[in-house]
């Protein structure tokens, strides 16, 4: 059966951004594992009994970046669902795109990450080196860029 994981694609909207371009000011959230090969990832983990895939993605993003549910906005109409081997096993992994009400918030890292970075659509996809992740973000942000 393959390994099932959720998370959030979080990201925020710096207030100094020039207003010409929204997507300008748009950052997002990266963790850098501190396990393995230390990859670059948005918050995400394995899905526990009991629990729906997106209830999973908020309590990750609680644990690996001390982000609650209440500091984010879910953006309506948007969800990735990525499959790739992993570990020689079958991997689903579900993302939805969140925003950070206050771009100012504090990250708390959990145990399972070293670093964290917040960047620009075209760092994020140089650090998040695997390409379905470097497509989904981008395929995120040309979403949020329609959005407007």
């Amino acid at each position: 059966m393959a390994v099932r994981a959720c998370g959030l694609i979080i990201y925020r909207r710096l207030q100094s951004a020039p207003s010409s371009k929204v997507t300008d000011g748009i950052e997002y959230l990266l963790l850098q594992t501190s396990y393995g090969t230390h990859h670059w990832t948005p918050p995400k983990g394995h899905v526990d009994a009991g629990e729906d895939d997106l209830q999973t993605a908020f309590r990750e993003t609680q644990e690996e970046a001390g982000l609650q549910a209440s500091q984010l906005t879910l953006i309506e109409g948007y969800k990735k669902e990525l499959h790739y081997p992993a570990h020689g096993k079958p991997k689903t992994v579900v993302y939805w795109l969140a925003e950070v009400k206050d771009c100012n918030t504090e990250i708390k890292l959990s145990e399972e990450h070293q670093a964290f970075q917040w960047l620009k659509l075209e760092d994020a996809c140089k650090f998040a080196e695997y390409e379905d992740m470097q497509a989904t973000l981008k395929e995120a942000h040309e979403f949020l860029c329609s959005k407007k």
